[in-house]
């Protein structure tokens, strides 16, 4: 520990905690107290995010032992599932409690290092106390940290910022979503008083360079363009002739395979084409033997409405208090509630989808069943990972196919594992919806120059081959509107093409709050109950209208009567255990990646190959 160079007292408290470190991060912290970007690639369990938190807090608290540490914000944490960001929260406490605690009783001093959520789902009151009394660390989302950079109050928060963590890195590279926050993270380094350290943490990532590259973008190639004066480090350049160089990141590859006890559970009868109401009886007594055979099972799936059902099945056979579901579906009440249950050993089993895959603390799950395939090889990994989460610790999963083509491309997962194979992550090349998003959001807040607006969007990883051409066809469009039939409408910005500046239109600040991010509006229905007005979660909008008043459904482990259904609500009652339906939602069955989908051919035309070799050994018959 001494060779981190901690304070001694932090050092005895991480010894007796947890005793050795592991391998991210005994290599991870030289990286990180050096001041260089970070990018941290490890097995899920392997304690990455301790990795990255760790040193920081020992920078925070030896500045409180100075008396140097001030109420302002100097550590982000940028976590994609703001379902889960409390609990990332709740998992900071511990240390900030022990090492206070240690402090005090060995140094006599009291350090109080403050840790905050901002989310969508943060009160209107916390928000306001966030902003009265800076924490000295905020986990948010990449929608609220756009939301933040986008606001005075949140500029002036930001403003102190020295370390950006981005965890899950994986979860957002691939997609749309991951571009907005590219252009997030560059326009936070152009706001900062001083140089913004980047680390960035994954179980799951293939291939890494390209990861490192979306991490730290390419501010280094052009100069630095923060309005403050102040430069990036370390200087480098993003690209050369063409050619992606090197990113200025510091990469800590740990791997990513680790050993599991995995397997395949088939029903007694055949499978077929598609799934029996008979077959379905099987798994569903096969999940509650095992289930029952150890202390807490995750019970994973692909949708919502099979959540559900799932969900319902399992409690009749072992009970009401000892099985419920987790998705997003769900109020964060509720999903809060189904956590903590689990953590407490009060619940047997959770069912669960994508919202529990990611490096969320639940407690030790002994057992991970999927139902049916993940569509992807890293997603098996994720989710069989949640399976004794801990230092040392060996997974345990279950695989249950539901067709004869899920057989197959199951087994092709398990190939694939034991293979090392990974899929590979395909990043969007400059969507220009998403860049018109952030220059509103950029001018909303202040006046820009046209070259260093372009320089600050060209930073960003994903759009480094935006050219200048395709950026001012932007600006004319969000300066000149379109062309309806009552003449051109939603200008956004002024463009002096005079002057080359950029400021925005009356309003458009609000458009940038309320309409910023990539993930897609839905449409949906709240639940509420009456008459308490509890929110209890959401439905699809297709499902709301096609119920009438006294149809009864599930949600979140409990039966609903529908009373009405209004404008954008669905209110109900308690249906006391009514034989429920389950509701629907659309499209939100995962697509399968490309290398699952290789290695599924690759399987079909080995035992093609098998059976052909077979029946020519016999003649042909």
């Amino acid at each position: 520990m001494q060779a981190f160079k901690f304070h001694p007292v932090i050092a005895r408290w991480f010894e007796k905690k947890f005793g050795s470190p592991t391998e991210p991060q005994q290599r991870g912290w030289p990286s990180i107290q050096s001041g260089a970007h970070t990018l941290i690639a490890a097995p899920t369990g392997s304690g990455k995010t301790l990795a990255a938190f760790f040193a920081e807090l020992d920078v925070l608290f030896r500045a409180g032992l100075a008396g140097e540490l001030k109420d302002e914000t100097l550590v982000v944490y940028v976590y994609p599932l703001k379902a889960l960001s409390n609990d990332i929260h709740k998992n900071l406490e511990e240390p900030l409690a022990g090492i206070r605690a240690a402090l005090k009783e060995s140094e006599g001093s009291d350090v109080d290092v403050r840790s905050a959520v901002r989310t969508g789902d943060t009160p209107a009151a916390k928000r306001q106390a966030i902003a009265r009394r800076p924490p000295h660390i905020l986990v948010t989302t990449p929608e609220s940290l756009y939301l933040l950079l986008t606001s005075q109050s949140g500029r002036k928060l930001l403003a102190t910022v020295r370390t950006l963590i981005v965890d899950e890195i994986h979860a957002v590279v691939g997609n749309r979503r991951g571009s907005h926050l590219a252009l997030t993270m560059e326009r936070l380094a152009a706001l900062v008083n001083g140089p913004l350290q980047r680390i960035g943490l994954s179980a799951t990532q293939k291939p890494i360079t390209e990861v490192a590259r979306f991490l730290v973008g390419t501010r280094q190639a052009n100069g630095a363009i923060s309005k403050n004066g102040s430069k990036p480090h370390p200087p480098s350049r993003a690209v050369d002739n063409g050619e992606p160089l090197k990113p200025a990141c510091n990469i800590i590859d740990a791997g990513y395979k680790r050993e599991l006890d995995v397997a395949i559970e088939l029903p007694g009868s055949p499978l077929e084409a598609v799934m029996s109401n008979e077959v379905w009886l099987e798994v569903y007594m096969r999940l509650a033997e095992l289930i029952e055979a150890h202390r807490t099972t995750l019970v994973f799936v692909n949708t919502r409405r099979l959540a559900e059902r799932v969900t319902h099945q399992l409690s009749e056979r072992l009970g009401k208090d000892k099985v419920t579901s987790h998705h997003g579906s769900l109020s964060a009440k509720l999903r809060l509630e189904a956590e903590d249950r689990l953590k407490r050993g009060e619940l047997k089993a959770l069912v669960a989808t994508a919202s529990l895959e990611l490096g969320i603390d639940i407690g030790s799950v002994e057992l991970v069943c999927q139902i049916g395939p993940t569509r992807s090889i890293a997603t098996f990994l994720q989710r069989v990972g949640r399976a004794d989460h801990k230092r040392g610790g060996l997974p345990k999963g279950r695989l249950f196919p539901l067709s004869r083509d899920e057989l197959v491309e199951c087994v092709a997962t398990l190939r694939s594992v034991s293979h090392g194979q990974l899929d590979c992550i395909l990043m969007p090349e400059k969507p220009l919806d998403v860049l018109a998003q952030q220059i509103v959001a950029c001018v909303a807040t202040e006046d820009w120059e046209e070259t260093k607006l372009f320089e600050l969007m060209r930073s960003a990883y994903p759009y480094r081959m935006l050219t200048r051409d395709e950026f001012d066809d932007v600006l004319r469009m969000l300066a000149e509107g379109f062309s309806t039939k009552r003449g051109r409408r939603s200008a956004l910005i002024h463009h002096d093409a005079v002057n080359h500046r950029v400021r925005a239109r009356r309003g458009s600040g609000l458009i940038a709050l309320t309409s910023g991010g990539a993930i897609p509006d839905n449409a949906d229905y709240r639940v509420v109950l009456e008459p308490s007005e509890t929110f209890i979660g959401t439905v699809n909008e297709d499902f709301a209208i096609e119920s009438l008043a006294g149809d009864i459904f599930q949600l979140g482990n409990a039966s609903w009567k529908i009373l009405r259904v209004n404008s954008g609500q669905v209110r109900v009652e308690d249906a006391h255990g009514q034989p429920p339906n389950m509701p629907f939602w659309l499209g939100e069955a995962p697509g399968r990646t490309a290398e699952l989908s290789q290695s599924v051919s690759d399987f079909r035309a080995e035992v093609e190959r098998r059976i052909e070799k077979a029946l020519g050994g016999k003649g042909g018959e």
